[in-house]
């Protein structure tokens, strides 16, 4: 788990790129105030830490109390015990010193035993925004309706474009908004707009376990017969817990002849479905140590390819005969099963690997299933706008939402949320007040991470400078987004 510190003044702890520097001079979370979270023991229902930095080194305390970064001489220089407390703030105490880490205006250091305000650290959660809410208890994920304006914990797998949250973290609170670009709020309905009633702390705990509470110390956690998930303050069995994971990448497979890859009589993997759903649906899962690509329906089973070139759904993770070379181009994608050939289809739908080199016929065009709109983040941060800026930026803290039109298969039009569409300026750059739709192809190229290739032929990448431009003619490290 990764996580910002801030402290009592709103500034963040920082790893400084110079020397072993530690300090608390980031305003803002970026890589330098980024910090992994390694539990190295449980003590009682406490839980000792060490805090590794961006460069790999770990916050050390020497013997006179400074803090710096480095590697530890000795584990009693970096094992701190976590203790959580019902603002959502941590104090990190010294296992070896029983001193808690501490800040004045710049400095950080651990010299005191007794503890105080100045001690407390609020954590902000560094994964990226775009997120689902998984309750152990219940073995379900919360899902907002949009028509009952409520947020339900009832679906036991995540495919559901209604099952992603955006995450916002504005003041010091945090803002849970549905795919609907609704609100959770204290009262009991969604809202259209953040205010004072969305804002909760988030009482955020090691492993992504995390539960979200008003200024009056009410939780909330899923009620009733059908599990809505409303304010209360008498929560059982620790079911106000949720595991906040990444917004997962389920896909639809459309063929050339405009029919969906779908599963029938529970194995059989054929494409006849003019519409999608659920059977249609795949997990896109990547093994960045590989590049092998698996696809995992909604009851877990994996396409596998079988004996007599077949695919089936009945595969198993380890299997080898679940991995596919994925080969993407303009937007749709070239499946190269495990002996070698390419996925097509057969005249009568059926899914087989036969083809030993791809075309027409083994194109699939994909398009994100669970996603109406993307949250982008680069190298350098958020995409979106700013309010003195027309041309949008790659370095922000608060993302935009890019609203998704699609098009034909693999291809989108981006639409900002004031509902005009990205314009394409001549020098690369781009605006959010175009009066036509342009196309954009998206490539899945890891687990949550696309390169998107704009409307030029360039691909779309991230400048030092903050700046949003398309002029790379291959993917690189600027060019990946995580969405």
């Amino acid at each position: 788990m990764k996580v910002g510190l801030i402290n009592c003044a709103g500034r963040y702890l920082t790893s400084e790129c110079y020397g072993d520097g530690v300090t608390v001079l980031g305003n803002s979370l970026g890589r330098k105030q980024t910090w992994e979270l390694q539990v190295t023991m449980k003590q009682g229902k406490q839980t000792v830490v060490e805090l590794l930095g961006h460069q790999g080194h770990y916050l050390l305390v020497d013997p006179d109390g400074s803090v710096r970064c480095g590697q530890p001489a000795s584990v009693q220089q970096s094992q701190f015990l976590l203790e959580l407390h019902h603002s959502g703030k941590w104090t990190l105490q010294l296992l070896d010193s029983k001193k808690y880490l501490e800040s004045d205006g710049e400095d950080v250091f651990c010299v005191s035993r007794s503890p105080a305000s100045y001690h407390k650290w609020l954590p902000q959660l560094a994964m990226h925004v775009h997120i689902v809410l998984y309750n152990p208890t219940h073995q379900c994920y919360a899902r907002a309706d949009a028509d009952l304006d409520r947020v339900w914990v009832d679906t036991p797998v995540p495919y559901l474009e209604e099952c992603g949250f955006v995450l916002r973290f504005r003041n010091g609170m945090y803002h849970l908004e549905t795919s609907s670009h609704k609100y959770v709020s204290r009262a009991e309905t969604l809202t259209k707009k953040p205010s004072a009633q969305t804002a909760f702390n988030l009482n955020l705990k090691p492993r992504c376990l995390a539960f979200l509470s008003d200024q009056d110390g009410c939780v909330l956690y899923p009620q009733g017969k059908r599990r809505r998930l409303c304010l209360g303050d008498n929560p059982k069995e620790e079911e106000e817990w949720f595991v906040i994971k990444r917004c997962p990448q389920w896909v639809s497979l459309k063929t050339k002849a405009k029919r969906y890859v779908s599963i029938i009589c529970d194995t059989e993997v054929y494409a006849g479905s003019d519409i999608v759903t659920p059977k249609s649906v795949f997990h896109y899962e990547f093994n960045p140590d590989t590049s092998a690509v698996q696809l995992k329906t909604v009851n877990n089973h994996y396409l596998a390819q079988r004996k007599f070139k077949s695919i089936v759904a009945n595969g198993r993770r380890m299997e080898p005969e679940t991995n596919f070379r994925a080969l993407w181009h303009c937007g749709k994608i070239f499946l190269q099963a495990f002996n070698g050939r390419y996925l097509g289809t057969m005249p009568i739908g059926l899914v087989v690997a036969s083809a030993v080199h791809p075309g027409p016929g083994e194109a699939f065009g994909v398009r994100l299933a669970n996603r109406s709109f993307l949250v982008l983040r680069g190298r350098y941060g958020y995409v979106g706008t700013l309010a003195c800026h027309d041309i949008l930026q790659c370095n922000l803290v608060d993302p935009d939402c890019i609203e998704l039109l699609p098009c034909k298969p693999g291809i989108y039009h981006f639409q900002a949320h004031g509902r005009s569409f990205w314009s394409l300026s001549s020098d690369g750059t781009f605006r959010t007040w175009g009066k036509f739709a342009l196309n954009f192809c998206l490539e899945i190229q890891g687990s949550n991470i696309l390169a998107v290739l704009a409307p030029n032929g360039y691909y779309m990448r991230g400048d030092r400078s903050g700046t949003l431009l398309a002029d790379s003619e291959e993917v690189t490290s600027e060019c990946l987004w995580e969405f």
